[in-house]
């Protein structure tokens, strides 16, 4: 069993999935006399479905029978009969009753397994992966996908934005003592090329996200799963670099043209632009443009950095 516990980051593509899951939910519903809906709307009870693969949005699932697989967003999954494939959840709990069966892997998103038996009828060689953070946060986005591109502004959510933004500023503060020229550097080339470093960005996050989609469809699972980790770990180092680079140059530009000549100090630079990026990537909507943005950046600098360096 592998089980995480430590914080993860927010779940970038669920954004984009939940009308396709809408569908395919009601699909399922709708057209599987198998699959019905409990009188309260809030869960979907399968019979005797052993070739339909269920997936839910915002509800959760009850298996009396049987299932190809079943994926609920925002809902818990209880098995009382069996499944042959893989059971998941994002924001919920899978429950396995005493005398049920799981034949694939059991994989959870804030939230946990939950067998009844010590010794749940398992396919051997499968496994079990819980991710145990933020539990109430992905459920109910699961439950309401709206809150994905429009947060709650409550005083919570006011503090997390803090702490983030202290997060940020240290970590601004670190590269530009460690690596002041390459920081130097690379502002000075957003600001010069702007347009350039945004397409070259975006055209390499559109193609690293196509490469990971195709690998996953094309090749085996462990070589989709090393190519699947190496883009992520690219992608995760350009927004790392290009969200340094863009608070060090936001900062800069608001403070030589909003402040006085004495007010010209690198770390209040800095905490301007930590500042100015934590409120754009916390207002509603306009946070999936601000992060584009920051991904673009960064990865358009690193493609543009490499490219100059050969020149």
């Amino acid at each position: 069993m592998r089980h995480f516990t430590s914080p993860s980051a927010r779940v970038f593509l669920l954004a984009a999935t939940v009308l396709f899951l809408q569908m395919v939910a009601y699909g399922v519903v709708t057209f599987h006399p198998e699959i019905t809906v409990s009188d309260d709307q809030t869960t979907v009870i399968v019979n005797d479905a052993p070739d339909q693969d269920v997936i839910v949005l915002g509800k959760s699932v009850i298996v009396q029978k049987r299932a190809k697989g079943v994926l609920a967003v925002g809902g818990d999954i209880v098995v009382e009969g069996r499944v042959e494939g893989d059971v998941a959840t994002v924001g919920g709990n899978v429950i396995q009753k005493k005398d049920a069966y799981v034949g694939g892997d059991v994989i959870v998103f804030g939230g946990a397994y939950k067998p009844e038996s010590e010794t749940p009828l398992r396919e051997p060689g499968k496994e079990t992966v819980m991710f145990g953070v933020f539990e109430e946060e992905l459920r109910s986005m699961g439950q309401d996908p709206s809150q994905i591109l429009a947060p709650n502004l409550s005083l919570g959510f006011l503090a997390q934005r803090l702490i983030i933004a202290l997060f940020w500023f240290i970590i601004t503060l670190a590269f530009t003592t460690l690596a002041p020229g390459a920081i130097g550097r690379s502002v000075a080339r957003l600001q010069l090329s702007t347009l350039k470093v945004m397409a070259v960005g975006a055209a390499t996050f559109l193609f690293i996200s196509a490469v990971i989609i195709a690998g996953t469809v094309a090749l085996p699972n462990y070589l989709s799963a090393t190519l699947g980790v190496m883009g992520a770990v690219l992608v995760l180092l350009g927004f790392v670099f290009g969200r340094v680079v863009l608070q060090v140059s936001v900062g800069k530009l608001i403070q030589k043209h909003f402040l006085a000549g004495n007010n010209r100090s690198e770390t209040l630079a800095i905490l301007i632009g930590v500042l100015s990026w934590t409120l754009l990537l916390s207002l509603p909507y306009i946070w999936v443009i601000a992060l584009f943005v920051v991904f673009a950046a960064g990865l358009g600098l690193v493609v543009t950095g490499r490219t100059s360096s050969h020149t």
